[in-house]
């Protein structure tokens, strides 16, 4: 009798267990009473089924070298539910990067996605950052074509193409639509700008320095 109690509240706890709150597919989502003026949900709104059609599944054009032409001298080009409907509900998505001779995909993190890269041409030297907990170690590869490197979710992390040809990549996503946070370029070109004092003590450099880095980033 206490055997089979027990395994009732076990299955009762398991079940609550199991009753967690979606991962979020956007930056927020901002509750609200009334439906009416209700716009997105926590991802995309669904079709009906019977009106799903291959195109809905499709994307053309990852044979196209991106153009690398920038300040970092990379491009990504990127394939989730904005390019693909299909994706939507599905946690899944692809980019590929194209770099130039010493072009860079600067330390950035995608806040809902773990990723795993494999290197098609090129030599690229790849890392991640841990965790202020793990006292921020860096785990860090010369990947050669062909190599796969895993970049988990939520870590800073960054690829360098350390050769003097182009190189390519092409990285899996673990959400339909895994977010991009560029350092850089979110710290020094937030819109509006932080206070340059409260960068200058948390970087350590003079306010001026700050205020020329905000300058260069500005949005």
């Amino acid at each position: 009798m206490r055997v089979s109690i027990l395994i009732t509240v076990l299955a009762v706890v398991i079940s609550f267990a199991k009753a967690y709150d979606p991962s979020p597919l956007q930056d927020f989502c901002v509750a609200i009473d009334d439906p009416k003026n209700g716009v997105f949900v926590n991802g995309k709104f669904c079709k009906d089924p019977k009106q799903a059609k291959a195109e809905d599944f499709f994307y053309s054009g990852l044979n196209k070298a991106g153009k690398t032409n920038n300040d970092v001298k990379s491009n990504v080009t990127t394939v989730n539910v904005d390019q693909i409907p299909g994706l939507n509900t599905m946690g899944i998505s692809l980019v590929r990067i194209d770099y130039a001779p010493y072009g860079q995909n600067p330390p950035h993190t995608h806040p809902r996605a773990t990723e795993i890269l494999v290197l098609l041409k090129g030599t690229l030297y790849v890392g991640f950052v841990s965790s202020n907990q793990d006292n921020n170690r860096l785990f860090a590869k010369v990947l050669q074509p062909g190599d796969v490197f895993v970049f988990p979710i939520g870590m800073i992390h960054f690829q360098v193409n350390i050769g003097k040809n182009p190189a390519v990549a092409f990285a899996g996503l673990s959400s339909q639509n895994a977010g991009v946070i560029t350092i850089a370029d979110t710290v020094f070109g937030s819109n509006p700008p932080i206070n340059p004092e409260v960068l200058a003590m948390a970087f350590q450099l003079d306010v001026n320095v700050v205020k020329d880095l905000e300058a260069k980033f500005k949005n």
